[in-house]
């Protein structure tokens, strides 16, 4: 069935490009972007992999960070109570708004989009595994303390396996934030990337070639996904 759905909205949007006579330059036909993006396949790929590595390694800091101080914050009671409201508060920040000042405190380059994109990739992950860690049935609590059972072995085998659908889906939500962040960064401060790539075609009013790039994003972020979501099937059998 989306086969079918995008079939018929590519079938649409050719027909209605070539019969409306639209201008290339506000909207191409999907055939036109296809052509763009086969003879500029090389740069694509080019711009591509520093995107991606980028969004693996800010998305790989966001998940150890959040899942570490989620750990802290529903372990310590004080900690809690003292660091919470402060994430919250930076869960209500639009993040976005701060990337000119992560260029302005950071400079430009690599550790700049990466730190970002981390930092906006962080808190779902936080939000999602501290959820997970509380969704442990008392009554499982109370039998591990009736069986003397360490902190470490409730932690490992019962507060985990409770909570690995959590901290999966808050790494969904982390992995397309931590492409977000790395775009926006390429926006501002990048010399290569699919996102300098895009700013550059649209200086040039080049709008196949900026579908073309979007198009490869898309491609790239259903990849990551992808892996994600084998991660969370690889774990779920392991614990369910």
């Amino acid at each position: 069935m989306p086969l079918m759905v995008v079939t018929v909205f590519l079938g649409g949007w050719e027909f209605t490009v070539h019969h409306m006579d639209i201008p290339r330059s506000l909207l191409p036909a999907p055939s036109y972007v296809y052509e763009r993006m086969r003879t500029t396949f090389s740069p694509l790929m080019t711009n591509a992999w520093p995107t991606t590595l980028e969004t693996m390694v800010s998305f790989l800091i966001a998940t150890v960070g959040g899942v570490v101080l989620a750990l802290a914050l529903t372990s310590s009671t004080l900690m809690n109570a003292s660091f919470y409201p402060i994430v919250v508060f930076f869960q209500l920040i639009p993040k976005i708004a701060l990337a000119p000042l992560f260029v302005v405190w950071m400079g430009i380059g690599s550790t700049t989009r990466i730190e970002f994109a981390a930092f906006m990739a962080f808190f779902p992950v936080v939000i999602s595994t501290m959820a997970g860690l509380r969704a442990t049935p008392g009554d499982a609590l109370r039998l591990c303390q009736g069986l003397t059972a360490t902190p470490w072995q409730v932690f490992f085998l019962v507060r985990l396996p409770y909570a690995v659908p959590y901290i999966f889906s808050g790494m969904k939500i982390a992995i397309t934030l931590a492409m977000i962040g790395v775009i926006v960064a390429e926006f501002i401060s990048a010399e290569r990337g699919l996102g300098y790539l895009i700013v550059f075609a649209s200086s040039q009013a080049d709008t196949a070639l900026i579908l073309a790039a979007i198009l490869i994003l898309c491609a790239i972020g259903l990849v990551l996904y992808g892996l994600v979501a084998l991660g969370e099937w690889l774990a779920m059998r392991r614990y369910c």
